[in-house]
């Protein structure tokens, strides 16, 4: 099984922050949703642990298990460039997150962000088959490992998609 977790609450995600590539650590009350975690978890052997390379999510994968932790690039948070550490309401012209061309703030381009999302979990799936796999990364990693795994939002509404702190998506991988 693929086992996908976005890590634990961080002050950021409370105040309406725009993350990114901000290393931006749990607060406490990330650090007791990812014990909430381990908890939920502990009865799973894990065969592989890969983690962003952000401190967020190699904290959450510290807490759910002790195995070794592999990080990778691909499944850090997509870069929002200038709007990194803004909250919401400073902003006065929001950029389409979906559109490709869009270049506003600097933003990583939709069409690289999805592709290292792809091409990790496809490497996970065709190495790892029948491995417990745990996978601890952001919620715009987890939007598309959705898009990945189920196929694209019926509806067109990827925020549907968005998965919380600390919630866990699991996948066959067999």
């Amino acid at each position: 099984m693929i086992y996908i977790v976005r890590h634990g609450q961080t002050d950021y995600n409370v105040e309406g922050r725009y993350g990114g590539r901000i290393d931006t650590p749990l607060n406490e009350v990330g650090l007791s949703q990812a014990k909430e975690i381990h908890e939920k978890l502990k009865d799973i052997k894990f065969d592989y642990v890969f983690s962003s390379p952000l401190s967020r999510a190699i904290t959450t994968a510290k807490i759910i298990c002790d195995n070794d932790i592999i990080t990778d690039e691909r499944i850090i948070e997509r870069s929002n460039g200038a709007l990194e550490g803004k909250l919401k309401s400073e902003i006065d012209v929001f950029p389409d997150f979906n559109d490709p061309n869009e270049t506003r703030y600097n933003i990583e381009n939709i069409t690289d962000f999805r592709k290292r999302i792809f091409d990790f979990f496809k490497e996970i799936k065709d190495n790892y088959k029948g491995k417990n796999v745990l996978v601890v990364t952001h919620a715009g990693i987890g939007i598309y490992a959705r898009c990945f795994f189920e196929g694209e939002p019926a509806d067109g509404n990827y925020m549907s998609y968005k998965i919380g702190n600390c919630e866990v998506l699991t996948y066959n991988n067999d």
